[in-house]
């Protein structure tokens, strides 16, 4: 018997089949994996999960697939970083980075929801997959999609870093280019979702897609000790992650693999697209849609969602946590940026800049505390934003091939 349930909706409660959908009929609201917590009880402990490869799929009992997994056998389980360095900079005591930035294959979070996503929609029958991408999500569902043998369909902002773009045309998708912003993109996927018969992991399968995203949170508890964290900081975009991860450290509670949770959550968006962290401010669970600063005003091109689906969820996650929400400037995306990679070798994407900005932030204002066990979510690769720091970080120093021009121009100047 299968330990997923269905479908039920996150606003009215009615319940649904395990199938290809993400509207509730009768409220609108969002659907959401529904599970049989008693019989994963039963089955479910410490030791299992440490028995099983580190991959994501040491928690299946608490992913939304009815058979194996398809996908995604060597993605997940990325370090939990002790950040010494980063802590004493910043003046607090026990600072831990869980960085998604050197996930396989395609060094972003999201090599654990396209995995998910991708093995539920075979599970469900489709043999074409599609998404719509500020460019991580492109580059995981092209690339898994590729290795499960899959026709892609893989839309994209028309002006995404090129990065991006060649971290997915290098898996042969069919890349398709919109002229308009994310949310643009994401509006033509949901009427193209409706009218054929294949699997948008962030539409028709996003009840499924968004699973994916406990296992970072399960991963952290695990790798503190079987415990959550005192306070975790979060990159927001379409919203998807943060109030995932939130609902992990609840599921391991309930199943008594760690101690009752205390977590405060705080969620990061840049300045330049922010609606979620507005609505926190404003104390109002309603995300009020907002159109991104262009790309020649923003850096952060990873967080650029200005309708995110899952935005009440964040702020609700936040509230009910005790946490709190701040943005950051470009300067300070920027900054902490080099302030990572200088402190513990880590290079961040910009959401990942965001982040500890919002972290450092929170920490100068008090809302952190710095006597208690922090974590920060880095959820992409530097080498995915390069533009974001090309003419931010200086230029080697160029010498002759002799001594003297290495004295010359290296030690006296450093001296």
């Amino acid at each position: 018997m299968s330990l997923v349930l269905g479908l039920k909706c996150k606003e009215c409660g009615r319940e649904y089949a395990k199938e290809a959908a993400y509207v509730c009929e009768f409220c609108f609201g969002p659907l959401e994996v529904a599970y049989d917590y008693e019989r994963i009880a039963g089955q479910f402990s410490q030791d299992v999960i440490m028995s099983r490869p580190l991959n994501l799929w040491r928690y299946r009992e608490l992913l939304p697939l009815d058979g194996d997994p398809t996908d995604g056998l060597q993605s997940g389980y990325t370090p939990l970083i002790r950040a010494d360095n980063l802590a004493r900079e910043l003046g607090v005591r026990e600072l831990w980075v869980k960085n998604d930035g050197v996930n396989f294959p395609t060094l972003s979070y999201k090599d654990r929801v396209v995995p998910v996503a991708l093995s539920k929609a075979k599970e469900l029958g489709f043999d074409t997959v599609g998404c719509a991408s500020t460019g991580n999500l492109a580059n995981a569902v092209s690339a898994h999609g590729a290795k499960a043998g899959l026709q892609r369909f893989i839309f994209i902002p028309h002006d995404l870093e090129a990065g991006k773009v060649m971290g997915s045309l290098i898996y042969q998708p069919n890349l398709i280019a919109v002229e308009g912003n994310y949310d643009d993109v994401n509006r033509l996927c949901s009427e193209i979702a409706s009218k054929y018969r294949w699997a948008f992991v962030n539409v028709n399968m996003r009840p499924y897609y968004t699973e994916g995203a406990k296992t970072y949170g399960f991963e952290i508890a695990e790798q503190l000790g079987w415990r959550a964290p005192d306070q975790l900081v979060c990159p927001v975009a379409g919203g998807t992650i943060l109030p995932k991860i939130w609902r992990a450290f609840q599921e391991f509670e309930r199943l008594g693999l760690i101690p009752e949770v205390k977590t405060r959550v705080f969620a990061a968006q840049a300045e330049t697209c922010a609606p979620v962290i507005s609505a926190i401010h404003g104390e109002n669970d309603i995300i009020r849609p907002v159109k991104p600063k262009p790309l020649s005003e923003s850096v952060d091109t990873s967080l650029r969602i200005g309708n995110p689906a899952d935005g009440p969820y964040v702020a609700q996650a936040v509230r009910s946590s005790g946490g709190w929400g701040e943005m950051a400037s470009n300067d300070e995306i920027i900054g902490a940026i080099q302030l990572l990679a200088r402190t513990e070798g880590i290079w961040t994407e910009t959401a990942g800049g965001t982040t500890l900005a919002v972290a450092k932030k929170l920490i100068e204002q008090g809302k952190i505390d710095r006597d208690g066990s922090t974590v920060v979510c880095i959820t992409g690769n530097g080498l995915k934003t390069l533009e974001a720091v090309k003419d931010r970080i200086g230029a080697p120093t160029t010498i002759l091939p002799t001594l003297g021009s290495f004295e010359e121009r290296v030690l006296a100047r450093s001296a």
